[in-house]
């Protein structure tokens, strides 16, 4: 907690008196090694994503997403249509630069550029990005957009508190698990408790040093393996010489 006092003797939060409003995100394409993050285009993205996820075995994938899944491409296409017009949410594609094909998606959201504050959410990966280098890069593309390029303090991720594999990789990628906000949301006819978690500023040069070093090609064998889990590099980054 803060130790400053006010001249009432109340305890006060850290001053911040060159603070000015960020910019918000804007439609800009992010290069990586492995991807590209690029603005949600129906036409050059639609048919490549619905491809994408059709190759699920069920539909699983879509059980904790506000929307999906679609019965059909035309359904698909129609939905990118619509929310890729969106400026909040902000969509974005994940491309693999292998394939040049899309292979899922993203969105900041809530945005809230006066306080330098914005969430990582959407987040639809395909069976072709799920548990992939190119899935860590495209999140590190996106959290460096937002911290190094932006300037902004806050980079949030919620997802339902049921959702297993969203709280591990929030926790993978050093996102801070800061509690349960019970009943937060009715969706697909359930209530929701919704898990949030953060990365704040001064915490990003850890988080990205270690995700930068994960993701070099020296972390990797000849067939595309890590050789060090990125819970591992964090470790000593967070503890250096352990």
């Amino acid at each position: 907690m803060s130790a400053r006092l006010n001249e009432y003797g109340q305890p006060v939060g850290h001053p911040l008196p060159e603070w000015t409003a960020r910019p918000a995100p804007a439609r800009v394409t992010l290069e990586g090694r492995l991807c590209q993050v690029e603005p949600l285009d129906a036409d050059r993205h639609a048919d490549d994503l619905h491809a994408a996820y059709a190759l699920a075995a069920d539909g699983a994938d879509w059980t904790y997403m506000v929307t999906g899944p679609f019965e059909s491409a035309a359904d698909y296409r129609a939905y990118v249509t619509e929310v890729a017009q969106s400026d909040d949410p902000l969509h974005y594609a994940v491309v693999d630069s292998r394939t040049g094909k899309a292979v899922g998606t993203l969105a900041l959201m809530r945005q809230e550029p006066e306080d330098g504050v914005v969430e990582v959410g959407s987040v639809t990966f395909s069976p072709l990005l799920k548990r992939t280098p190119v899935s860590t890069e495209a999140q590190f593309l996106l959290m460096s957009y937002v911290f190094d390029e932006l300037g902004y303090r806050r980079y949030e991720w919620k997802c339902d508190s049921l959702n297993a594999p969203s709280r591990n990789a929030a926790l993978r990628l050093g996102f801070t698990f800061e509690g349960i906000f019970r009943q937060a949301m009715v969706y697909k006819g359930r209530s929701r408790d919704t898990a949030w978690f953060s990365v704040i500023d001064s915490e990003w040069p850890r988080v990205g040093k270690a995700l930068r070093e994960w993701l070099s090609p020296d972390n990797f064998d000849g067939e595309g393996q890590q050789k060090r889990p990125l819970s591992a590099v964090r470790a000593d980054v967070e503890e250096p010489g352990r």
